[in-house]
């Protein structure tokens, strides 16, 4: 499944479950090792588990894609990333998110934040 694909759908996915600041960073090209990264923000222990089951209870049912490795555990981790080998989703509580900055980071890297009721992501857009 393109990277891409899975991209759009976990943006979807944590933007059911209301999370804040939702970004999604093209890292092809500059990355050898993924290409798309899909930040989203959690405003407690109990939100950042609903994105969490929400992002892999989505791409598993919609395209039957499980992630390769977790890193972190909600309600215990105040950082969660969910590796699907083309796709890193990153969830973070705002405190971390803000320590971290990958926008900064991967400040080269084409990227689009997302409105809570966007109806497209450009960056995610089929390619011609």
């Amino acid at each position: 499944m393109p990277g891409r694909v899975l991209a759009r759908l976990a943006v979807e996915a944590a933007l059911d479950k209301k999370a804040k600041a939702v970004t999604v960073m093209d890292l092809r090209g500059i990355s050898g090792e993924v290409d798309y990264f899909v930040l989203a923000t959690g405003e407690s222990d109990l939100q950042i588990r609903a994105i969490t089951e929400g992002v892999v209870s989505r791409l598993r049912e919609e395209v039957g894609e499980r992630p390769l490795h977790r890193e972190g555990s909600p309600g215990t981790s105040r950082w969660i990333v969910l590796d699907y080998f083309d796709l890193a989703v990153h969830i973070f509580d705002p405190e971390l998110r803000a320590y971290y900055d990958l926008e900064r980071l991967w400040g080269d890297a084409p990227m689009e934040q997302v409105a809570e009721d966007a109806t497209e992501i450009a960056l995610l857009a089929e390619e011609a």
